[in-house]
């Protein structure tokens, strides 16, 4: 999912929710909570993304020390 896609699904989650409140209907609950589900899962799969770009550059900085390390 890109950031647009990401958008247009929190913006849809944000309609759901406050009609449930307005209108307190089980199946606009049901959908608000699916809705719920595939912003988290967007969210962790992001979370995931990031950590593991971050673990990439951590191996990749340590490889740079002990090259340079290697050299002296």
């Amino acid at each position: 999912m890109n950031a647009k896609q990401f958008y247009d699904e929190v913006v849809k989650l944000r309609r759901l929710q406050k009609e449930y409140f307005r209108i307190r209907s089980s199946g606009t609950l049901r959908a608000s909570k699916k809705q719920e589900k595939l912003i988290d899962s967007e969210i962790d799969r992001v979370e995931r993304l990031i950590q593991k770009h971050r673990n990439t550059n951590l191996f990749d900085h340590e490889t740079d020390k002990q090259e340079t390390s290697t050299v002296e």
